[in-house]
């Protein structure tokens, strides 16, 4: 259903986004969602067909040449970069398919009632869980556990997005805190299964094999199903980078889609962008 206001798509309801992805599946192609940096690779991620568009402050830095994993640092305010790119980049220039912020739900400077009524208010509709601490492990996991940045503030987020008709679409990377989503609302759940490999910032080896990713994102998808089999399945991350890498994991589990970030939005443009300047410098005067 078109925004009344404007004649183009955002923002849709919770439920407007549920059936535009079932509306996929039943034409039996997967789902499709595309990390956006800038206003450019949004509208022609769109014009590509993805399902839905996510705004992550790390696609700022993605798309400025450094490592996504600097979404995760002290680098800058992550939820006021997903507002800004929203506002002025994003939302301005996408025709049609829903668009979802990145929400940093544990940042404790922030009432998140409060900022999720801005979030909704801008015109999204949804959210999804950037930058998100599951991907942390080890002794600093422990350290934000213990001081309030923990993961449960995350779900609590996503909580609160629920009751207020935001889709949700969300990271997590043990069955543990897939089940701990879906028991709040949470609309599709992604199997994160680490940095994306290759390209010019991407890690150089996957933090997993592909037959880890696999069996990771089964896992975490059997316990989703009995939490609530209504949750949407979808896969991320590691040695699941191209097209063919997706076909495996698709038919070697339940999952029902991808998310990619610099699979699309920073692999579209590295190896583009060479080949054309080398095609420019190639060219030769006239004698």
């Amino acid at each position: 259903m078109p925004n009344p206001w404007t004649g183009k798509g955002n923002p849709y309801t919770k439920q407007e986004v549920r059936d535009r992805l079932q509306a996929t599946l039943d034409k039996n192609m997967a789902i499709i969602g595309a990390g956006a940096g800038t206003g450019i690779s949004a509208k022609f991620i769109e014009k590509g067909g993805a399902d839905l568009i996510i705004i992550y402050n790390s696609g700022r830095f993605r798309m400025s040449g450094h490592g996504s994993t600097a979404g995760l640092m002290a680098y800058g305010d992550a939820n006021a970069v997903a507002m800004e790119i929203g506002e002025f980049e994003v939302l301005p220039v996408v025709e049609e398919i829903p668009v979802i912020c990145g929400v940093h739900g544990s940042d404790p400077r922030r009432r998140m009632w409060h900022f999720l009524l801005q979030v909704k208010d801008m015109g999204f509709s949804g959210v999804n869980n950037f930058p998100t601490h599951s991907i942390v492990d080890g002794k600093f996991r422990n350290i934000l556990e213990e001081t309030g940045m923990s993961f449960q503030k995350e779900v609590e987020m996503i909580r609160l997005a629920t009751k207020m008709d935001l889709f949700s679409i969300v990271y997590v990377a043990t069955p543990e805190e897939a089940v701990q989503m879906a028991d709040v609302g949470a609309d599709a759940v992604i199997a994160h299964v680490g940095t994306t490999i290759g390209g010019s910032i991407g890690v150089v080896d996957a933090t997993c094999t592909m037959d880890h990713a696999i069996e990771r994102t089964q896992t975490i998808i059997d316990a989703v199903k009995v939490a609530n089999p209504d949750t949407f399945f979808l896969t991320h991350g590691g040695p699941i980078n191209t097209p063919e890498d997706v076909r495996i994991v698709l038919d070697k589990t339940e999952a029902q889609g991808f998310v990619g970030a610099s699979s699309i939005e920073r692999m579209g443009v590295e190896q583009s962008l060479t080949d054309l300047t080398k095609a420019f410098k190639a060219l030769a005067l006239k004698r």
